[in-house]
Formats: C-alpha cells, sequence, structure tokens
C-alpha cells in the first residue's frame, strides 16, 4: 500500500510541477485557444503556473500534504466548470481521472475506519 501511495504522489507531483512549468513557456496556437474559451488570460498564467509548482512540491512535506492535495482537487474542479460553462464537456470529462488522483491519495493516507 506504501509503494502506491508513493508512485501516486511522485506521479501527482510531477504532473502539478510540469503542467506549472508549462505556463511560464509560450501557448501553442491549440492551447491558446482552449484558454480563451475557458476565459484565462495570458497574464494569469504565471500566477497559475507558481500555484501549480507550489502544489506539486508541497505533496512532499506531511503538515501541507492534506491541504495540497484539496486545493489541486479545487483547481480541477474549477478547470471542469469553465470548460462546462464554455460548453466543451470533452475537457470537463478529461479532467475527471486527474480529479481523482489527490481524492485518492488523501483516502490512503487518512483512510476510513
Amino acid at each position: 500500500m506504501k509503494v502506491i501511495s508513493i508512485i501516486l504522489i511522485l506521479i501527482s507531483a510531477a504532473l502539478s510541477i510540469k503542467h506549472g512549468w508549462d505556463a511560464f513557456r509560450p501557448p501553442s496556437p491549440e492551447q491558446a485557444k482552449m484558454m480563451a474559451n475557458l476565459g484565462i488570460t495570458e497574464t494569469i498564467m504565471p500566477y497559475f503556473g507558481v500555484f501549480s509548482i507550489v502544489l506539486g512540491l508541497t505533496l512532499f512535506f506531511p503538515q501541507t500534504f492534506f491541504l495540497s492535495n484539496i486545493f489541486s482537487a479545487i483547481t480541477i474542479v474549477l478547470i471542469m466548470a469553465l470548460s462546462l460553462r464554455a460548453g466543451d464537456t470533452k475537457t470537463a470529462l478529461i479532467e475527471i481521472p486527474f480529479l481523482t488522483l489527490p481524492l485518492i491519495l488523501i483516502w490512503l493516507k487518512y483512510p476510513f475506519k
């Protein structure tokens, strides 16, 4: 069980850090179109990038593990809500596995008794 938890933490942290780092790069035309549909401007992207990198790094500290996963889940739900508002159900559905990851990590760390 611990091995699975460690692997999932590493995957989650890597995804957060990668997405955060990508926020500092110029978006591809497809990414720019998607961000425009969601109502996200290029000026706000570096803030999302820093936030994502911080969330990825705080997963490794027991004191911030829970909050990091909660904020990750909230961010994913926000992306899903913006996608649904824009009429993009495909993106919202693609985010479901990414939403389950922080919730599974919380469940593995703090199982219900």
